[in-house]
């Protein structure tokens, strides 16, 4: 069914008067149900009663926090996506709510399209997010399985959640599966086990999946990232971990793809892992992501070439990346003419 005739609820709760009838507009404008509370308590009475797909937050409410009302609609109704809304441009209160599992964050006075892109994206991870939550309840029972049509079903939703992906992103068309394709030849190379390999493969064809709620003029802008706009790309690994957690992979895909972006020694995210905290399979998947996107071009700047990339893990290697996969992935382009194969 298309988003714009399904139904669609919005709460928006914000003490402002003057905020809820601009908000209100917006929703009449785009087509959206929506109901208005100006406190948190007010807030829950009206969700004892309806259900929303959506709710836009103001952070400071009178009473109640809207941090506080946030959690509690995160404990009592996941299905529900929420949108905070702030008065003060706060890098680090942006990157708490959207760690909190927030799915947007607007600072007033906030524009017309920005408003409409934040929901229009929030809507849409929460269509994609329920629908996958009801795809995975048949898929479950099947993974348990694991017969040879199961893995053909996993390999075909992988490619298709990868294409997703990357539909959205013109300037990394290719790049998970260029990233696969290293991943597992340097999980090969350092004698990993086939059904290792083919798991570290499948973990880093999807690795970016969690950009599926990053907004696409964020992926595709050409100059530097606002703090806020970084803290928003800095959400996909545990985006993509919160989507994939459910899936009963017969390898640790989900906590691979979240963890691809930390570092051995603690200076990655989200958590900031080191060493051993670190999954195997995600310092591979690190190594492939960071040789693979500086070789290739980025809208903020043209390809570097693999003796850059190559130069940029040796130098960090101990460092951020584990020597003995800096010293794989050396080996493959250096002596055994590995190179990414073109689309």
């Amino acid at each position: 069914m298309d988003e714009k005739t399904s139904l669609r609820k919005i709460l928006v709760v914000d003490d402002e008067e003057s905020v809820l009838r601009t908000l209100k507009r917006i929703m009449d404008k785009i087509r959206r149900e929506c109901s208005l509370a100006t406190s948190a308590e007010e807030a829950r009475r009206i969700m004892k009663d309806e259900s929303f797909d959506l709710i836009l937050c103001d952070i400071r409410l009178p009473g109640e926090s809207g941090m506080n009302l946030f959690s509690y609609v995160i404990s009592e109704y996941p299905e529900t996506a929420v949108v905070m809304v702030s008065g003060v441009d706060d890098p680090d209160v942006a990157e708490k709510a959207l760690e909190m599992g927030a799915y947007g964050y607007i600072v007033k006075p906030f524009k017309i399209s920005e408003v409409i892109i934040n929901i229009s994206n929030a809507l849409r991870r929460q269509k994609l997010e329920t629908e996958k939550r009801l795809y995975l309840e048949t898929l479950e029972q099947l993974v348990t399985t694991r017969t040879a049509k199961l893995q053909d079903t996993l390999d075909g939703v992988v490619q298709v959640i990868a294409h997703t992906v990357e539909s959205r992103d013109p300037y990394t068309a290719g790049h998970q599966r260029r990233v696969a394709e290293l991943a597992a030849a340097i999980a090969s190379e350092m004698d990993f086990t086939a059904d290792k390999v083919k798991g570290i493969h499948m973990a880093s064809m999807i690795h970016d999946l969690g950009k599926i709620s990053v907004p696409s003029e964020i992926l595709s802008k050409p100059g530097r990232l606002s703090s806020i706009e970084f803290s928003i790309i800095k959400c996909h690994p545990q985006i993509g971990y919160d989507i994939l957690k459910g899936i009963d992979f017969p390898w640790p895909v989900a906590k691979t793809v979240l963890q691809h972006h930390e570092r051995m020694n603690g200076s990655g995210y989200p958590y900031g892992l080191k060493g051993d905290e670190i999954l195997p399979e995600a310092k591979i998947l690190m190594v492939a992501d960071v040789v693979e996107a500086m070789a290739s071009h980025r809208p903020y700047r043209p390809g570097l070439g693999i003796d850059k990339a190559l130069e940029e893990i040796s130098k960090n290697k101990g460092i951020q990346y584990a020597p003995d996969i800096v010293e794989a992935c050396n080996i493959l382009f250096l002596k055994k003419n590995f190179c990414f194969k073109t689309l």
